[in-house]
Parts: C-alpha cells; sequence; structure tokens
C-alpha cells in the first residue's frame, strides 16, 4: 500500500453505545460502535470544496477506473449508450487534477478505451478532453462478462503507487457470458485490492450480481431505472470517490481470554455483514475491513459472548481500534479507540435494560432481511409468505422512522395498518419499483443518539 501524508488522513474518533450490565450467568453483550472521520474532504457525499483540489498533491494520491457495459443491450433503447457516455464524460470531468485514470469498455471481454496499452492517464485539461472524445467511440455489441472487466481494472489500478483505488462500475444487463463460479473467484481476488460502486442501468439487469458487486468491494449498489439519471449519479460518486482521505481502513477488534466475537455488522449507512472477513492481527485481536474514508460516520453492531461470572465481577469484553494494516506486517493505528465493557449485576432494571441504538439497528438489519425474504417468496409465488414478510418490513420501517424504505414498500404492497403490519401484495407491481425496493433494503437511518 502507498503511503500517504499525515494531512491526508482524516482524524478519527469512536464512541461505544451499550448497556454494559449483565445478570448473574449473563453472557453476551452487543454495543454499537460509531466511527466518525474528519477532514477528509466530503460531507454528505458531495466534495466540500473540489476547486482546492486543483494542483496534484492537493488531496491523497488516487487512482480510478470506470467500467461501462458496451453489451449489445445497451443499444435498446439507443439513447441508453448516449446517456452512459455522457455519464463517464461527467465523471472524467469530475476528477481532479493529478488523479490516475482509466476507462474499459465491458462486454464479454474487456477494453481499454483510454488512455490505452495498459496504463492509466493523469488527470489534467488534456487528458480529461482526450478521455472524452475516446467516450465516442464506445459503441454497443457483444455479450456480457463483468468479472473480465474486474480484472482489467484490478490490473490498471495496481500498476499506480496511490493511496486511494477505486472503481465505477455500470452494467444493464445478467452477467450472462460468465459462470457465477468465476464472478465470485474474480470478486475474491479483488477484495481488498480496490473499492467499487456498481450501477444497474435500466430492469434487465440482476439485483443480487450489482449487490454482490458492491458487497465484497466494499462499495455502493443502486439501480438508476432512467438512463438519463445516470450522469447525475456518476458525477455524485465520482465526487464522494474525490473526497476520500485514507484507504484500507480496519476495524482491530481485541478480546480478553475467554471471550468470543458472534458478530460485527456494519448497520448504517447499510446493513454490511463483516463477520466472515476477519484476518487475525495477532494474540486475540482480528481485523475487519472497512474500505475507504472521507468525511463520514458509520454504525458498527459488535455482539460478544463472554465468560461465566458472578454479580459484583466487570470486565473489558472487547477493544476497538482503527487501523491501515501495511505491507510486510506494518500497521499504521489511526489513533482512537473504544472500549466494551461488562458488568455483572443482581440489579433487574439495569441487566434487563435494551440499548436503545442496539434495539434500533437490530430492527433495521431484521428490516434489510424481511424485505429479501418477502421479495423472494413473491417471485416464488409464495402470496402468503411474501405478505407475512412484507408487512413485517412496513412494520419496522415505520417504528424506526426509515422513510425512505416506507415510501418504497408502499409501491410493492398496499399497507392497511403499519403499526400492525397487515398490508396486501399489489397485483401489478413496476419491475423498476420492485428492483429498487430490493437494491436499497440495506439502507438503513441513524439513530438519534
Amino acid at each position: 500500500m502507498a503511503n500517504f501524508s499525515k494531512s491526508s488522513v482524516p482524524r478519527f474518533s469512536v464512541e461505544v453505545y451499550q448497556n454494559e450490565y449483565l445478570p448473574e450467568g449473563g453472557r453476551e453483550i452487543n454495543a454499537i460502535v460509531t466511527v466518525t472521520a474528519t477532514g477528509g474532504g466530503t460531507v454528505g457525499g458531495a466534495v466540500t470544496a473540489p476547486h482546492e483540489y486543483a494542483a496534484p498533491g492537493q488531496g491523497p494520491s488516487a487512482a480510478v477506473v470506470i467500467m461501462v457495459d458496451c453489451s449489445g443491450s445497451m443499444d435498446y433503447p439507443p439513447t441508453k449508450m448516449r446517456n452512459a457516455r455522457d455519464a463517464t464524460a461527467a465523471a472524467v470531468d469530475t476528477l481532479r487534477d493529478g488523479v490516475h485514470f482509466a476507462v474499459v469498455a465491458g462486454t464479454h471481454q474487456a477494453t481499454e478505451i483510454y488512455p490505452g496499452a495498459g496504463r492509466l492517464a493523469v488527470a489534467d485539461a488534456t487528458t480529461r478532453a482526450q478521455a472524452k472524445v475516446a467516450l465516442r467511440r464506445l459503441g454497443a455489441g457483444g455479450g456480457t462478462a463483468i468479472g473480465t472487466w474486474l480484472r482489467l481494472a484490478d490490473r490498471l489500478l495496481s500498476s499506480a503507487d496511490v493511496a486511494i483505488r477505486h472503481g465505477i462500475l455500470l452494467t444493464d444487463g445478467r452477467n450472462e457470458h460468465e459462470s457465477p463460479e468465476d464472478l465470485r473467484a474474480t470478486l475474491q481476488a479483488c477484495a481488498g485490492r480496490f473499492t467499487c460502486d456498481a450501477r444497474g442501468v435500466g430492469t434487465d439487469w440482476e439485483v443480487k450480481e450489482v449487490t454482490q458487486i458492491a458487497s465484497a468491494l466494499l462499495g455502493t449498489a443502486d439501480i438508476v431505472a432512467d438512463p438519463a439519471g445516470l450522469a447525475a449519479d456518476f458525477t455524485r460518486m465520482m465526487e464522494t470517490a474525490m473526497g476520500k482521505g485514507v484507504a484500507d481502513v480496519a476495524l482491530r477488534v481485541w478480546t480478553p481470554v475467554g471471550t468470543t466475537i458472534t458478530f460485527l455488522k456494519q448497520v448504517a449507512p447499510t446493513v454490511e455483514d463483516l463477520t466472515e472477513r476477519r484476518t487475525e492481527a495477532g494474540p486475540r485481536a482480528g481485523d475487519y475491513p472497512t474500505g475507504s474514508w472521507g468525511d463520514e460516520s458509520r454504525d458498527y453492531h459488535l455482539c460478544v459472548r463472554v465468560p461465566v461470572a458472578h454479580v459484583g465481577q466487570e470486565m473489558l469484553a472487547a477493544r476497538v481500534s482503527l487501523v491501515v494494516p501495511g505491507t510486510g506486517g506494518t500497521v499504521q493505528n489511526l489513533g482512537a479507540q473504544g472500549l466494551v465493557r461488562a458488568v455483572w449485576t443482581d440489579d433487574m432494571a439495569a441487566s434487563t435494560a435494551i440499548n436503545p441504538q442496539v434495539a434500533h439497528y437490530t430492527g433495521q438489519a431484521e428490516l434489510a432481511q424481511v424485505i429479501q425474504q418477502g421479495l423472494d417468496l413473491r417471485k416464488a409465488g409464495d402470496i402468503d409468505g411474501a405478505t407475512a414478510k412484507l408487512g413485517r418490513a412496513v412494520q419496522l420501517a415505520g417504528a424506526s422512522g426509515n422513510a425512505d424504505t416506507a415510501k418504497l414498500l408502499a409501491k410493492v404492497v398496499d399497507v392497511v395498518d403499519a403499526a400492525t403490519g397487515t398490508v396486501r401484495l399489489k397485483a401489478k407491481v413496476a419491475e423498476a419499483d420492485e428492483m429498487t425496493l430490493e437494491t436499497r433494503s440495506t439502507k438503513t437511518v441513524r439513530v438519534k443518539k
């Protein structure tokens, strides 16, 4: 991993919200860990001062590869390909000077449209203009093998000695010219090497493929149902990428002897289970990848199982810190940590109280799960099962104040009583509405602290 100056690294802080009290014999501790980064250049997904990055060296070094679906289906309707070219041009215009970049045309194979010869260009007025001329050569024809696009992006990105490596991937169809196993193998090979935002345009692509790519590569996934919205979406994605200040941040969780980690999940801004992504980091410590950071805040749900203890005893159940693992076992500590405690008590009121942050995100994680289950049951023709799951989703969305998800659910079900989760499946649902609900099902709302 490339070195970066301290001035380019956001300042991190960690806060822990939990009920630390357990009854005698109690063993499970839940905590919400809020990680906040400031000083990275973005707030809420927009570059706060893009013109401040006018010269090379201002802001961290970065490389970006834009992968554009150019399969035959991109010609139906013909405006789709034009919208994709315009969106890529808008993303190129958003690159700050000094950023390395390339554009890849994706079909059943991957072709570097700009700059070519297996290299990256360095963004300035000249290369941006050249790239936009090259985009005119993008045309539709051929199949879809997304893994080949990602492997080319990985080769290009790895050629640059930079701090931030990022991909943007657009597809309008299913990954028909590659096996699911091949795509999974590619994602495993690319994980930890670069982050990637994935977008599906139109309604002929597979939601689970696009979300799988974003999940594996710690990026975002979304639908752009109307191709006319691509330019605005690409601009936002690139602005966010340009605001990242540090890559490869890991949550390092240390636990004492006898304590085990049941799970670790990101729960805001989206639900992402990180439990199986742990890599060992010394005695009783493990690292969980979180990707790249700018000015932002994320919440994580940590559940640990502690040894049996008696009333009056207390212990440190876990210590959470932030690190950037480097080559050769080197580690940069980002100077923030939070402590998770366990205290055994015979005060029933204290030991049975549920921390509001933990309760909120437990509900948000269930909300994401029941939406997925409900939509799968609906596709399988299980009307009763789908109604029950989506009804529960309506109930959870209302109780947690997740208004955006509630609005998306209302396009799939008729809500009779949100409080009890009483709903009826709509007889006709627009494909774009169902796909939007599925794609955005893991988006959560922050708990008011």
